[in-house]
């Protein structure tokens, strides 16, 4: 067994304020997409098919991650995938995906996805968070050339989550998840 420690957090964490390279915020990149959902999109028991919704996630993280790095980026890992509740046909869904977190080479994107009523209220559906690596036109890792800047309450504690969900990852691997 593996001496994994998860710990609650890097309280001495500087929220990437000593990163020198130039900061992009978190609406810089943040993306929003919307669905309606028809027929090619619904299961064998009228709901959206879990891995259409998995591959509206991808997208709109993988376009977040891009617009922030500028950089062609790959899907390293998706984290949490959480179904809070179905959708249906003819139901809008929408998605907003955001930076949480920006290392060296690479980045997390938290995707809130939402089943939108015909007066604009929202119910959570998913919520997912996938890693993302900045890759060259050979596939090879490249360093991020814009770091996050943080400026809220709320973007402190998904950069602290992000880490966390970080150190768990490298101590699944450590175990050999």
């Amino acid at each position: 067994m593996s001496d994994m420690k998860i710990g609650l957090g890097n309280t001495g964490t500087d929220y990437g304020v000593n990163d020198p390279r130039p900061k992009r915020t978190v609406e810089y990149s943040q993306t929003e997409c919307t669905h309606v959902l028809l027929y090619d999109s619904i299961n064998d028991s009228g709901r959206l098919f879990g891995g259409r919704l998995v591959s509206w996630i991808d997208v709109a993280a993988g376009a977040c991650a891009m617009r922030h790095t500028g950089y062609k980026m790959t899907t390293a890992s998706i984290d949490n995938l959480t179904f809070k509740r179905g959708a249906f046909l003819g139901d809008i869904v929408v998605l907003v995906a955001r930076m949480t977190y920006v290392g060296r080479t690479s980045c997390e994107v938290r995707v809130d996805s939402y089943v939108e009523d015909k007066n604009g209220y929202r119910r959570a559906m998913n919520r997912a968070f996938l890693t993302y690596v900045a890759i060259d036109e050979k596939g090879k890792p490249l360093e991020i050339p814009y770091g996050l800047e943080v400026r809220t309450v709320e973007e402190k504690a998904r950069w602290d989550g992000a880490l966390l969900r970080k150190e768990y990852r490298n101590s699944r691997k450590d175990m050999g998840f």
